[in-house]
């Protein structure tokens, strides 16, 4: 019966009606992620100190790195899962989940470690300075030293979990440890309550994400004999065919979050220059910026199923139904949001820090930022096509494209053109050609498989 509905959903149920039933979760999920990601900056920001706000934005791209992981085994093993699924290839489906396990484990452990052994150097790199050191390394120590393997394990558990369909499950473990998250980051930041600050959001999260890791856990347990997802040790088998598979995709997915920490890094560095303010304030208008990004990254990754069931099938035209349905949904709301945080920005920062040099900062930074989204939805939706169908090398050619051909050199030429308030405006110089680049790519894509399967 599990199967039936399973089959229904990814090979019968109207278009929209699948796309909303794995995407609506995904997003939702990606919403309460924004909000748990916000947390930090906000209730960081009610104590008025820059230099708490600036620890949070400085350690931004140690936790991004995490990602990497996540994207190798989460991406890697979800896309081979559907495409397994797609072929009746049950047993396969057991081994990449089994696989995808153990590595995140392993991968987790050697990030606690690494940041542990190489901590003042690597703060160094990140941007922080005598003021901020500090601070960064409290917060870093919870969600680092002790939070590497929760952070990185409940996602990509979730990735696993909705490769079957249950995209509902998956988003309820995501969205548990991020609640949680938010109950207790005013409890462990404000002085009314341990008045830890910035560690405090640190211990909130790493507690938070211990709390999803649980959930999937239980789930996977109930769900034993009704889910191809396995966790045994006797099914860890690092075969040639099954790396290769879940790697190819993987891989390229890593690199693509690497360059992401690299951009990131490059853009704290040119911010840190003018101070604890500026910096703040760009790790405001990142957060808020995050949260339609994460819708259009919600609804990527909750077609990837499809898209990767569908395409191992042999069914073109359902699949090619799916991606032209989000688009219109993605490229509508994006553009949407795009006005309403250009027109509504000093408002929208003022939510966070009442301090005005933050204001102004953050104002002029969100609306650079905000031009970049309906350009990056359709970006989101070619490397998520690309990575449902185990293309692993088209979506890397994005990534590098992306970050090491357009946006880091973009950073550099705007600062030097508009120093500080130029740096906003490098995304959407990258993301306005990726897009062009999406379209073509995807009508090529589509117009080979067409006639591959006739």
């Amino acid at each position: 019966m599990e199967d039936q509905k399973k089959a229904y959903l990814f090979e019968e149920a109207p278009v929209a009606k699948a796309v909303m039933s794995m995407a609506i979760p995904t997003i939702l999920s990606s919403l309460v992620m924004v909000i748990y990601n916000m947390a930090d900056t906000y209730f960081v920001g009610l104590l008025d100190d820059p230099v708490q706000n600036a620890a949070v934005t400085l350690a931004a791209p140690i936790l991004l790195a995490f990602n990497a992981v996540n994207n190798l085994f989460g991406v890697g093993c979800s896309s081979m899962m559907s495409r397994a699924l797609g072929k009746k290839d049950y047993e396969t489906v057991k081994k990449s989940s089994a696989f995808g396990f153990y590595c995140s484990v392993f991968s987790g452990l050697l990030f606690s470690m690494g940041f542990t052994l190489f901590r003042s150097p690597l703060l160094t790199v990140l941007g922080a300075g005598s003021d901020t050191f500090s601070a960064t390394s409290q917060y870093l120590k919870w969600t680092v030293t002790f939070g590497a393997v929760p952070s990185i394990l409940n996602v990509v558990l979730a990735y696993m979990v909705r490769s079957e369909g249950a995209s509902l499950h998956a988003s309820i473990g995501t969205m548990s440890g991020c609640l949680l998250n938010i109950v207790l980051d005013p409890i462990f930041i404000l002085p009314w309550g341990l008045g830890m600050g910035a560690a405090g959001a640190g211990l909130a999260t790493f507690l938070s994400n211990c709390t999803a890791c649980l959930y999937f856990f239980v789930l996977l347990f109930l769900k034993r004999k009704n889910t191809y997802v396995s966790l045994s040790p006797s099914l860890f088998r690092p075969e040639k065919a099954l790396v290769a598979g879940i790697c190819g995709v993987g891989i390229p997915a890593s690199i693509q979050n690497l360059l992401n920490v690299t951009g990131m890094t490059v853009l704290n560095n040119f911010t840190s220059s003018f101070g604890s303010e500026a910096v703040a304030a760009m790790g405001i208008s990142q957060k808020l910026n995050m949260i339609p990004m994460y819708i259009a990254l919600g609804l990527s990754q909750g077609l990837m199923p499809l898209i990767s069931y569908n395409y191992a099938s042999g069914n073109i035209p359902r699949m090619k139904k799916t991606l032209l349905f989000a688009v219109r949904a993605s490229v509508s709301f994006m553009a949407a949001m795009s006005i309403l945080y250009f027109f509504g920005s000093g408002f929208f920062i003022r939510l966070f820090m009442k301090n005005e040099a933050i204001v102004a900062y953050g104002s002029s930074f969100l609306r650079g930022l905000c031009l970049a989204l309906p350009f990056l939805c359709m970006d989101f939706l070619a490397v998520g096509v690309f990575q449902a169908c185990g293309m692993g090398k088209k979506a890397l050619i994005f990534a590098l494209l992306r970050k090491i051909v357009l946006e880091i050199p973009a950073l550099f030429l705007w600062n030097f053109l508009y120093p500080l308030y130029g740096l906003a405006y490098a995304q959407v110089t990258a993301e306005t050609v990726l897009a062009a680049a999406a379209v073509v790519v995807l009508i090529r894509l589509f117009c080979r498989l067409e006639k591959t399967n006739r």
